[in-house]
């Protein structure tokens, strides 16, 4: 994954470990204070945020532990992960920019393409100038590299 990337994970992890996780125990243990827990609809919203506060903890812990952090800035030539590549769509001339990054990272809206996406497994290993045609949910796209960045 890349440092922005690892970095955000870190900062997640750490949000939950010292804001989210003792915000919750306070609400259970308040919850508990209104008497039967078997009809207390807040115990058990409560019980359930904190199960699924502690079962990110415990993903975050693990991606983190097993990440490879990859500098961007340290590579070059043909398109491999933390590309940032410009591409324009050849039926349309629509020019869009992404990055490819780990899968915890991914967010097409902000630019950040899943390595695992079909349109980055088409990318990987081409240069500029080279055509790509993916195919997607929506039909076989075909793309032109128009430049390929290490930022």
């Amino acid at each position: 994954m890349t440092r922005a990337g690892h970095t955000a994970l870190e900062t997640e992890l750490k949000t939950l470990k010292s804001e989210e996780r003792p915000a919750i125990i306070r609400a259970i243990a308040e919850a508990r204070e209104h008497g039967d827990l078997s009809e207390n609809a807040e115990y058990h919203s409560a019980r359930e945020k904190q199960s699924f506060i502690e079962g990110r903890i415990k993903e975050l812990e693990g991606v983190i532990g097993l990440a490879e952090v990859i500098d961007p800035t340290k590579l070059s030539g043909a398109i491999k992960f933390g590309a940032t590549v410009t591409l324009v769509d050849e039926d349309t001339d629509e020019e869009k920019t992404w990055q490819i990054v780990g899968e915890h990272q991914a967010n097409v809206e902000k630019g950040l393409l899943n390595i695992k996406s079909p349109i980055a497994r088409a990318l990987i290993g081409k240069e500029e100038g080279d055509s790509v045609e993916v195919r997607t949910p929506g039909g076989v796209r075909t793309y032109e590299v128009l430049k390929i960045d290490y930022i």
